[in-house]
């Protein structure tokens, strides 16, 4: 493997297992910012990026109409429901290591690098965290059928980075934003402390990568000239299917550095 940041990103897509993508992408992580520390920065340098990452044999991938119902009142619900966050956040380690590898064409300072280095190690430690809840409840990632949906983001803005600044943090991860609370609260009424932890950091820290793309979004729409709000809409409506659903958690999307003209228009 080629000593350079593009290449370990290529490294942990191209890995199958969840649990060595996960600790790979965390071991990456270290060195880019241990090298940065040292002041020998590893270069960018360029690798290929896979169309879509490694995957495991199992979960079983569904169509999300196929998707079994969850039900948070039963234990066997909350399970599934922290199953489905782990796929999620599995997902979001492979989409923030493909931004790295992806978009080495369009020059962008080292901040933009360790922004989303940093934001794919987060990604790795809360998909440890929710696989160390399903193992104290006797499970796995990979026992219960996921959706089969979460690299389409990646595939539709695959040629354009400002789309994938819109799609993936701003629209996809904001969403996180809106329906991590109340799913905090159903593990607390159950009395769960493992969940309402793991949940409570995802919470926590999801802000930060909300933020990393609306900040990238904003600097590439000042260096082009664009109106950022027009844009996003334009974004939306070429490479997202369906609309926003409210609620909003207006509040963290405010602390994220999205203003309510950028979503509320676009909602159901």
């Amino acid at each position: 493997m080629s000593d350079c940041l593009a290449a370990r990103a290529v490294d942990v897509l191209t890995t199958a297992d969840a649990l060595e993508k996960s600790a790979k992408s965390r071991a990456h992580a270290g060195a880019w910012f241990e090298a940065r520390a040292a002041g020998r920065p590893l270069p960018i340098g360029r690798a290929e990026p896979p169309p879509r990452p490694a995957r495991p044999a199992r979960p079983e991938l569904l169509a999300p109409r196929e998707m079994p119902r969850r039900r948070p009142g039963t234990a066997q619900g909350r399970k599934a429901l922290l199953h489905a966050v782990a796929h999620i956040e599995l997902n979001a380690v492979d989409l923030h290591w493909d931004i790295v590898a992806r978009f080495t064409d369009t020059p962008m300072p080292p901040d933009f690098y360790d922004d989303w280095v940093r934001t794919a190690d987060e990604e790795a430690r809360h998909f440890r965290l929710l696989h160390d809840c399903l193992t104290a409840r006797g499970s796995c990632y990979g026992e219960l059928p996921a959706h089969a949906g979460m690299w389409r983001a990646a595939e539709d803005t695959a040629d354009d980075l400002l789309a994938r600044l819109a799609i993936v943090p701003m629209i996809l991860e904001a969403r996180g934003l809106d329906v991590t609370p109340p799913m905090i609260e159903i593990f607390r009424k159950a009395d769960e402390a493992d969940a309402v932890a793991a949940l409570e950091t995802i919470y926590a820290e999801e802000v930060g990568h909300v933020a990393h793309g609306a900040k990238w979004f904003h600097v590439l729409c000042d260096r082009d000239g664009l109106d950022p709000t027009a844009t996003f809409h334009a974004l939306k409506r070429r490479h997202f299917h369906g609309a926003l659903k409210p609620p909003f958690n207006d509040e963290k999307r405010a602390e994220a550095g999205i203003p309510p003209d950028f979503y509320w228009p676009l909602a159901e």
